[in-house]
């Protein structure tokens, strides 16, 4: 019988050769011969799991997405018992990437944004992964709202426009630890005040401290 492949297994062995080559050489220096190299396969390998080198750039940026998406969803089940405040502050410390050991996976994250700016086809995965990132954070604000009490005379923060703002500065912060404008201890004291407005908005007690 014919050896039977494991074609979804390769495709993300492929997606991990990407994002490496991607973190040491930088995104447009990316080839198939070099992720066949990297990813120990035959470039006839990568081209039977993808036809050609956008497809398997798609793929891998797909493959960090769901990767950093689905960490978040892992830290938050393995407290369930946790308040969605503090739920929210485990979310927005994966979500920015500031940890050391995170670093590789932001720097290729950052590369993947810098070429989708020029790619509407790398741009389009980008957008679905922030959508999905952005639903779970209104999803977690919109449970901190309804156990909180905000005040009299003071209008609901909007979950929409509040996860739209908290994604966007840890995106920055990122970013700026990356480049060493900011230090990660930094860069999370600024998440932590950001979030402590929230919280103030919200008319809830501040969490304690999940970074």
């Amino acid at each position: 019988m014919p050896k039977q492949v494991d074609y979804e297994s390769r495709r993300r062995r492929i997606a991990e050769a990407v994002c490496l080559l991607a973190d040491e050489h930088g995104l447009e220096k990316v080839s198939i011969r070099d992720v066949a190299a990297r990813a120990q396969v035959s470039v006839g390998a990568v081209q039977r799991c993808f036809r050609s080198r956008d497809e398997m750039l798609l793929f891998a940026v797909d493959h960090v997405g769901e990767r950093i998406t689905e960490r978040v969803r892992n830290r938050l089940a393995a407290s369930p018992d946790q308040s969605a405040a503090a739920a929210l502050e485990h979310a927005a410390a994966e979500i920015a990437l500031l940890r050391k050991e995170h670093r590789a996976e932001a720097r290729i994250w950052l590369a993947f944004v810098a070429q989708a700016a020029l790619s509407e086809s790398l741009a389009g995965p980008l957008r679905t992964s922030y959508a999905a990132l952005q639903n779970l954070v209104v999803r977690l604000i919109t449970e901190a709202t309804e156990s909180g009490s905000v005040g009299e005379g003071v209008a609901s923060p909007s979950p929409q426009y509040e996860a739209c703002t908290l994604l966007a500065l840890a995106d920055g912060l990122t970013n700026h630890v990356l480049i060493g404008h900011l230090t990660a201890e930094e860069a999370e004291a600024v998440l932590h005040a950001h979030l402590s407005g929230i919280w103030e908005r919200l008319g809830i007690a501040r969490p304690r401290k999940a970074v």
